[in-house]
């Protein structure tokens, strides 16, 4: 009888318990909570986005008391995805740090941006750094110029931190030089995630030594590009894990008219996360989508299935390849098989999406590091092409998914690339602090301009040349100019030399 008294009470704790759960999972008190953390900064009050996140605002917020002053946006652009948390903004004139309470690991920290005139203040006079955890993440960051130059009406900048204390101090500081600069920002949030970067350890890609090249645990990174290859766009509500990642077309990157073709899986394949590929690496309708070259094998042959995405230049980048067959009657090993070029060198050879998975419907990951020089901006091109060394059935290629992140220096730990520069044609036509662009930005790009004359001057620089290759039936198209080998960054753990013939060009081979 005394435990059946006992039980509506148990039950009764136990809702109550599931109701706190539930609350701090939406991260409105950090002090007790783990979970994700999101400040819509310079509201008075909680709200929702499109995606269902909620959002608290800084009057009402546990997470970090506010010192800066709200304002609200001029003019909302009809291409937002959502007021939250856009249309407000925490504005400051000197440094401002938050100080967000969060648990010892790696976290997604996202800045939102959305330019616009704050009472009396410019958009275009914004101009600040932003620090955290000790790394530079933005340097005199003009959010105006970058989002005129990526004809974006608001952007979104995606990091990676590893956090090791309990404390995540997060600082915006106008840069000096005018007394008008102002820092501002209008959402922060911060998502827990596992370490998705630094295991295994990856490859170098342009011919890089040693190899594989470990990568430290405390290695900041920004995420430059997350596509969905061959699909549409994954909203931050349908992203796998609870990460709440954007991942946009790969149809704007792709170079030139030979676009291949694109499909989803058939109706029977079922998509089977292995245990080396857990389902938060990429959300299911990442890997139930494609890209291939198509059905002709003589076009196929004479051409490469290419990509041309806009990066910092002077920094190490980490690319994320993401393969699953997909469709019937591709089951059997060596039935597909390709190189993988990574700015025109060859990262990959005999890839075969079945040996690497052990089957259809499984995803697999592989990744690449590559080196760029120089500063400003710059390109990255990837490229697929048949791999006729193996007498493979088809002549084909297939990509279902590609992230690219920057990795931090070591010297200055930083992150921050240089502004975009604006496209002469918006100069030329006047367009320079006028009506509002129309086109989101759903990850952060990084700074990188995606004029259309940079990709005119890579298709002249990457003319494709025939190859004969020995005494086989088919020409292989490739465009590999030497090797340049760069010292390891700081961040990367030297290991032992080694050769490898994955890095010999299609000439040599």
């Amino acid at each position: 009888m005394a435990n059946s008294a006992l039980l509506p009470c148990l039950l009764l704790l136990l809702a109550i318990g599931s109701l706190a759960a539930a609350d701090n999972h939406n991260g409105v008190d950090a002090s007790t909570d783990p979970g994700p953390i999101r400040l819509n900064c310079g509201a008075s009050a909680s709200a929702t986005d499109s995606d269902g996140r909620a959002w608290d605002g800084d009057a009402v917020s546990k997470l970090s008391p506010p010192t800066g002053a709200g304002a609200a946006a001029s003019y909302q652009d009809p291409s937002l995805p959502s007021p939250v948390p856009y249309m407000t903004a925490g504005v400051f004139a000197s440094s401002h740090t938050y100080n967000f309470l969060v648990s010892p690991g790696r976290v997604f920290l996202r800045l939102y941006f959305y330019p616009s005139d704050y009472g009396d203040r410019s958009a275009s006079d914004a101009l600040f750094s932003v620090t955290a955890g000790g790394v530079t993440l933005l340097r005199d960051f003009n959010a105006s110029q970058t989002a005129l130059a990526l004809n974006a009406a608001y952007l979104v900048r995606e990091f990676s931190l590893n956090v090791t204390s309990a404390t995540l101090n997060l600082t915006f500081a106008p840069s000096p030089g005018a007394p008008s600069h102002y820092a501002f920002v209008n959402g922060i949030e911060i998502v827990p995630t596992p370490d998705m970067f630094t295991a295994p350890a990856p490859s170098f890609a342009n011919g890089g030594r040693p190899d594989p090249m470990p990568i430290r645990a405390d290695t900041a990174f920004q995420t430059m590009h997350r596509l969905n290859v061959g699909g549409g766009a994954v909203s931050p509500a349908d992203d796998s894990g609870r990460l709440y990642r954007s991942w946009d077309s790969d149809s704007p990157y792709i170079f030139g008219a030979a676009a291949g073709v694109t499909y989803g899986k058939d109706s029977n394949v079922t998509i089977r996360y292995p245990p080396s590929v857990p389902p938060y690496v990429a959300p299911e309708g990442v890997y139930a989508t494609a890209r291939s070259m198509g059905p002709d094998a003589a076009v196929n042959l004479n051409y490469n299935l290419t990509w041309v995405l806009p990066v910092d230049a002077g920094f190490y980048y980490l690319l994320r390849f993401h393969f699953c067959e997909i469709q019937y009657p591709i089951t059997k090993v060596n039935q597909r098989s390709f190189f993988i070029y990574v700015n025109n060198r060859t990262a990959q050879a005999q890839m075969d999406v079945i040996v690497w998975s052990g089957g259809i419907g499984v995803p697999v990951y592989t990744d690449y590091l590559v080196v760029t020089t120089g500063s400003g901006q710059t390109d990255l091109s990837v490229a697929l092409h048949p791999d006729l060394s193996s007498r493979p059935e088809y002549y084909d290629a297939i990509l279902n998914g590609l992230e690219v992140f920057k990795l931090q220096t070591y010297g200055g730990n930083s992150l921050a690339g240089e502004n975009p520069p604006i496209p002469e044609k918006q100069v030329a036509d006047g367009s320079v602090g006028g009506s509002k662009r129309k086109t989101a930005v759903a990850v952060a790009v990084g700074g990188a301009a995606a004029g259309g004359l940079l990709v005119v001057l890579i298709g002249c620089l990457c003319a494709c040349a025939v190859c004969r290759r020995g005494n086989r039936a088919a020409s292989v198209v490739a465009c590999e100019p030497e090797a340049v080998l760069e010292q390891p960054a700081h961040g990367l753990i030297p290991g032992p030399t080694k050769s490898s013939a994955l890095f010999m060009s299609a000439q040599d081979k």
